[in-house]
């Protein structure tokens, strides 16, 4: 009967390992339980601390230099005894290690998996961001001023007030179409890791009606274009230079309506293009668009994310945005 309701404390070992396998470890030393009492250790070491196994494995070894103890004379037969106990309570004790750290380095591969999908997700988010921001202010700016336009010169001819609408409801069109356009990438779920598809991204080529766009708003460009042939341009410096324009002329909308900018690109294969854009700030505290300011400041980082650089400030009442970036040979 002994050793069957020691073997029933097993039922109970992995809610009450360590006193569990105290138990059987005393009664394995007076009845056949040795491999309930084994079991017993190897759930200790798979669901308690180093420590704690430390101790139990102790306290199980402790009888084995007693039974030594109290032999007459160290036979060959007591010494294999013992022996062969030791060996039986460290690969119980070890196995037990070794599942339980097979199962932490699980827990821990899970937790950085989650880790580097929120990773992932946020840079989602801060891409998005960027370009919602790039997006959307350059067509709300011009928007802006259209209406500004009608609302300071309701007088104004009817074929100006007829331009001015079209402006506006064309540039809310757009709005709205890029703005969908970015959401429905934000709803595309993931496939893979990183491999959300992009939206369609602008290349150096598109530079033009983003000119057009701003003179027909009214402002005056001047453009120094030395760049031989737009079409060379790689992708990524022809798609960082245009958000730079697009940023820079959606801050002269906003700060300096009604002024001139100029704008100077230059640049070939393996000299890199550059770009100067500068606008004369006007004095005084007139009315303005309402901005983020961290439109030039994530300028400044998609440009050495491409691998240049960019600067900008003001020089007295002239404010300037310049940038190097590479163009390979």
């Amino acid at each position: 009967m002994v050793p069957l309701a020691g073997s029933a404390l097993l039922l109970g070992r992995r809610r009450w390992p360590v006193a569990v396998a105290v138990a059987l470890t005393v009664l394995a030393t007076v009845t056949p339980l040795i491999p309930a009492a084994l079991a017993a250790l190897f759930t200790v070491a798979s669901m308690r601390s180093t420590q704690t196994t430390c101790a139990v494995t102790a306290a199980a070894l402790l009888p084995l230099p007693l039974y030594l103890a109290l032999q007459p004379s160290l036979a060959s037969a007591p010494l294999a005894t013992a022996l062969t106990g030791g060996v039986l309570v460290g690969g119980a004790v070890g196995w037990g290690l070794f599942l339980r750290g097979l199962h932490d380095r699980g827990k821990q591969a899970r937790a950085q998996a989650v880790l580097r999908a929120e990773q992932i997700r946020q840079r989602e988010r801060e891409s998005m961001a960027r370009e919602m921001h790039d997006v959307l202010a350059h067509r709300l700016s011009l928007l802006s001023v259209h209406a500004g336009a009608l609302e300071v010169n309701p007088g104004a001819p009817p074929e100006q007030v007829a331009q001015a609408v079209g402006v506006i409801r064309s540039s809310a069109h757009q709005a709205m179409e890029d703005l969908q356009q970015v959401l429905g990438v934000l709803r595309t779920p993931l496939q893979a890791e990183g491999a959300r598809p992009e939206p369609p991204q602008p290349t150096l080529g598109d530079l033009a009606p983003l000119l057009e766009e701003s003179r027909t708003a009214g402002m005056r460009i001047d453009l120094t274009d030395d760049v031989p042939d737009w079409s060379k341009v790689p992708a990524t410096t022809g798609r960082t230079a245009y958000r730079i324009v697009q940023e820079a002329l959606t801050n002269a909308h906003k700060h300096a309506p009604g002024h001139d900018v100029r704008m100077t690109l230059r640049g070939a294969p393996g000299a890199g293009l550059s770009l100067k854009i500068s606008n004369t700030v006007p004095a005084g505290d007139g009315p303005r668009l309402p901005g983020s300011g961290s439109g030039l400041t994530g300028l400044r980082e998609r440009a050495a994310l491409a691998g240049g650089d960019l600067t900008y400030g003001r020089d007295g009442r002239t404010h300037r945005v310049q940038a190097q970036l590479p163009w390979p040979a």
